[in-house]
Order: C-alpha cells, then structure tokens, then sequence
C-alpha cells in the first residue's frame, strides 16, 4: 500500500520541523518527535535484534542520541525518517556486535577447566619466586599480544570474552594467543629449569 504524495511530503516537513526545534532543546517537539516516530523506530529495531527488552532498550539509546544530535541532520542529505532509522539501525548492530563479543562458548568454559586443572600454572611458577631472572627472560620472549592477553588475564583477571572486548580482536583470536602463549611459557620455563 502506497502512501499519499502530499501527506508524505507533509510528514516530512513536519518531521524536518520538529528536528529542527529539537536541536534548539525544544523538549515539546523532541516528545512530538518521540510520539510520531517511535513505532517505526521500534519496529526497525525488534525487526533487527527479535527481543522486545533489547530493542526497547536501543531505541531509548537512539532517542538519546538524537536529542543530542538532532543540529547534525542535513535534509538535503536524506529524508528525516531515513535519518532517525540509519541512527536505530546502527545501534542495533552495535549492540548484535556486543552480544558476539559477550557470548561464552563451551569451548571457553572448558579451556578454562583445562588451564585450571593442570599442574603448576606458569603464573603460579612466577610467584614462587623461584628463578625470577629465567621467569623474566621467558615472559619478555613471548610475543607482544600474548603477553598483553596473558597479564590482563591473570593479573586483572578477565575472562576470554572480556579480553576480546578490552582488545577490540575476535574471540577466537584472543583465546589463541592466550593458549600459544601459556604453551610457549610452560615450554620457556621448562627448559629455563625453573622449579615447581
């Protein structure tokens, strides 16, 4: 079903309208705004994201960020609509690219198991205090991202999936250089001769 030319027209210029005052902080057209607008919006974002709460969520997200970007819109640019969508639509992915990067897999779980189960770990080495030159030596020869992946999991304590968060890498390259270096370390020390 088509919509009327003229009505479209109109809505558009209204929409224009209220963007325009909102840029000036004018709360009654940002409402106005709000209450013509929000279904489309929410519906573009459940479309996307298939849960009420998260969608819920982005387009208050979006209306936030609307109410403080509303002086950035150019019409000659895109229709107001298609603006205010482009703005849902990013959040949305947005929050799909957290969800990713928040999902824990059983593959992490029982790594985890694994790394905790085996005997003396290399951090566990390193506090012993045994040969803290050799430990030095074999931290120092491991590879920059290990050993950046390695301290802030140990030594801040983050988990896989916050790892990759923190360094912005897929998780599947962070639980790598994370288990590379740990073998590479374990490897080093053994043959450093460091007790255990």
């Amino acid at each position: 079903m088509q919509s009327d030319p003229a009505k479209q027209l109109e809505r558009n210029a209204r929409l224009m309208e209220l963007l325009a005052r909102t840029a000036l902080a004018d709360q009654q057209a940002f409402a106005e705004l709000y209450r013509l607008t929000s279904p489309h919006l929410y519906a573009v974002a459940l479309r996307i994201l298939r849960e009420a709460a998260p969608a819920e969520e982005v387009l208050q997200e979006s209306f936030v960020n609307i109410w403080h970007h509303a002086g950035s819109y150019v019409a000659a640019k895109s229709q107001p609509l298609t603006w205010l969508t482009s703005i849902v639509r990013n959040r949305c992915l947005d929050q799909l690219r957290r969800r990713e990067l928040e999902t824990v897999t059983m593959d992490d779980e029982e790594e985890g198991v694994a790394i905790a189960a085996e005997d003396p770990t290399p951090l566990d080495m390193l506090l012993s205090g045994a040969d803290t030159r050799a430990v030095r030596g074999c931290v120092e020869a491991l590879e920059p991202t290990q050993k950046q992946a390695i301290a802030l999991a140990f030594f801040q304590g983050l988990s896989h999936s916050e790892l990759a968060a923190h360094l912005r890498q897929p998780l599947g390259t962070v639980k790598s250089w994370v288990r590379r270096g740990l073998e590479r370390l374990r490897d080093c020390l053994d043959r450093a001769g460091v007790t255990r």
